[in-house]
């Protein structure tokens, strides 16, 4: 068992994002999913403790009615080995009310930020130097999604 989990709560939707989330991933899996039962806190049926994997990492999920507030300030981040992955998390993550933010950032129909961050900006930031890191930089912060070609073009100048 992992010593730190993520744990993230919904308004009444857990089940319904544990399963998106699950389909996003490779290796991800649904562990357990305890229910309330009558005359508890929240709506019978509703969620008070999942357990699920995505790409191998643990997570816990509830409902709570009227959910807890989210914000930027904590997000999920996700490293992408090619640009069709970042697509395709991309696509799936802002979809059907998902919204877009500067610099790989997302909002996900839950309300959760996410990171979609391919591995060649690390890699072209960390081994580029003066003028070269700073074109490099300055190309992501006009990305919402990171193109990696257009990092590469940055790079070369």
């Amino acid at each position: 068992m992992q010593k730190i989990t993520t744990f993230l709560t919904f308004d009444g939707r857990a089940y319904e994002a544990i399963n998106f989330y699950c389909s996003l991933f490779k290796d991800s899996k649904i562990v357990s999913i305890d229910r309330w039962g009558k005359g508890g806190p929240v709506p019978e049926g509703s969620i008070i403790g999942a357990v699920f994997n995505l790409a191998d990492q643990e997570f816990m999920a509830m409902d709570v009615p009227g959910g807890f507030p989210k914000g930027e300030g904590v997000s999920l981040f996700v490293t992408c080995e090619t640009q069709a992955e970042v697509d395709h998390f991309w696509n799936k993550l802002t979809a059907d009310g998902g919204q877009e933010q500067p610099c790989g950032w997302l909002v996900d129909k839950y309300g959760f930020s996410w990171q979609i961050i391919p591995t060649a900006l690390n890699e072209l930031i960390s081994k580029a130097e003066g003028q070269k890191k700073q074109d490099v930089v300055n190309a992501m912060l006009k990305m919402k999604k990171i193109i990696v070609k257009d990092l590469e073009a940055a790079y070369a100048g």
